[in-house]
């Protein structure tokens, strides 16, 4: 593995540095490459600007901005301290941990089930779901288009009549009302609602000043705006009809923020000496639960290794974590190689998903092979090191096809997107293999490892 990123590397900078020396030796820095994919992502419109923060438990070690606030030509630059609507992170930053608080605090157990804390669903079909299911998306519950009129009561009522058609536990559906009746949850179990309950358990103690729900009107000028809405308003159509204060989506903040959130998480709870969650609560978050007979992994709230894990990119190990938003913006944490990597754009193109995945998979994998400390590689059986030579072999023909003619911005994009591509398929085996070995463990219901 650490042989792939040594030729990652070179293909990206010394290889690069060859193919510019005519352009008049461009110096690429360890940065570099982040800054041409995102770059490129504005110029194909698929963002109109981002920001990337890479870091360990200690503090920032790198970061990017790229793009402006708006696709005004005079709008500010963004910068670290820029704002975005940070869409499902909101599952990750607010609503788990304010749960996981709680837990701490002893006003709830995992295994509480909904019938516990919502009257309106004894005697239903999803009574016995617990806040386990809820948290690893495994309740059986399924999305709907809220009502206008009351809409929390409304969508209580209407999920606990729902006709079950999985067993709690039975399957992983990534859905939001899991997260929208635990952030009713915990307006139930500490009597404040919770945008309340995180900006003062939370937010507060953090030192995280610009993470909030409902950002007030003089902040606008600092808040990337989403596609179709204007600056400070929530973008999910679902958490607008909430008040904008939901569990699964509301929330905003900033890239310089997240990074003490995340340095937050690879402490174990704890930052610049003051404890926010028990070390027991960010194991129990970050502990694995296989689904889908091992081929889908959950933490609690956190994704491990699932279908929506682009940000995992290639080199983070199978112990990090991480989540997504659709707004544009993603998060990914490495305790064991220290290391963590946030992405936040605002997001232009929503019908090119695989094009947007690869941009997150590129820039954690660019951010890792670059930052992460030598002797934290990840371990390597001889298949891995096999397929890595044939990668090796390949590196040649990578450079052939590099230098079509394309443009001079683009080459040591071409060379990342054929390097990823040979690196997928050379792995592929390992990585079936691997899979087998694992799904043996699930039965087909969500166990704890």
């Amino acid at each position: 593995m650490r042989l792939f990123c040594c030729l990652m590397t070179f293909c990206l900078f010394i290889s690069a540095s060859t193919l510019y020396a005519s352009d008049g030796a461009l110096e690429f820095g360890r940065i570099a490459a982040i800054d041409l994919l995102m770059d490129l992502a504005i110029s194909k419109n698929l963002i109109a600007g981002g920001v990337v923060v890479i870091g360990n438990h200690n503090g920032i070690l790198s970061s990017t901005s790229r793009g402006r606030l708006s696709d005004r030509p005079d709008a500010p630059l963004l910068d670290q301290r820029t704002i975005f609507d940070l869409a499902s992170l909101t599952k990750v930053i607010a609503t788990t941990p304010a749960v996981m608080k709680l837990l701490d605090e002893g006003k709830i157990t995992l295994l509480d089930t909904l019938g516990h804390w919502f009257p309106e669903f004894k005697g239903s079909e999803h009574e016995n779901v617990t806040i386990i299911n809820l948290l690893t998306h495994t309740s059986g519950l399924t999305d709907f288009e809220m009502s206008t009129d009351n809409a929390m009561k409304t969508a209580i009522e209407r999920a606990a009549a729902e006709k079950n058609q999985l067993h709690p536990g039975d399957s992983f559906k990534y859905a939001d009302i899991n997260f929208i009746l635990l952030g009713e949850l915990v307006h139930r179990a500490s009597g404040k609602t919770l945008d309340v309950y995180c900006r003062e358990e939370l937010f507060k103690p953090l030192l995280t000043p610009e993470t909030m729900f409902l950002p007030p009107p003089d902040l606008a000028g600092r808040i990337a705006p989403t596609l179709g809405t204007d600056s400070g308003t929530v973008q999910d159509r679902n958490s607008r009809r909430l008040g904008s204060v939901a569990g699964h989506a509301g929330l905003f903040s900033s890239a310089q923020d997240l990074a003490r959130f995340a340095r937050l998480m690879l402490d174990g709870g704890t930052l610049d000496g003051r404890e926010i969650l028990s070390e027991r609560a960010v194991k129990l978050m970050t502990s694995p639960f296989f689904c889908r007979h091992g081929t889908v992994e959950r933490g609690l709230g956190w994704d491990i290794d699932s279908p929506y894990s682009a940000p995992k990119g290639k080199l983070f190990s199978e112990a990090s974590f991480g989540h997504t938003g659709y707004s544009g913006s993603s998060i990914w944490i490495d305790p064991k190689q220290d290391l963590f990597v946030i992405m936040l754009t605002n997001r232009l193109n929503y019908r090119s998903i695989r094009q947007f995945n690869q941009l997150r998979s590129d820039i954690s994998t660019i951010a890792v092979a670059e930052f992460r400390k030598p002797g934290d590689d990840i371990p390597a059986d001889s298949q891995r090191v096999t397929a890595v030579r044939k990668t090796a072999a390949r590196t040649a023909h990578v450079q052939q096809r590099a230098h079509r003619k394309i443009s001079a911005a683009s080459r040591g994009l071409r060379l990342v997107a054929v390097a990823s591509e040979i690196h997928t398929a050379t792995h592929h085996r390992y990585d079936k293999k691997r899979d087998k070995s694992q799904r043996h463990k699930s039965y087909g219901r969500t166990r704890r490892v």
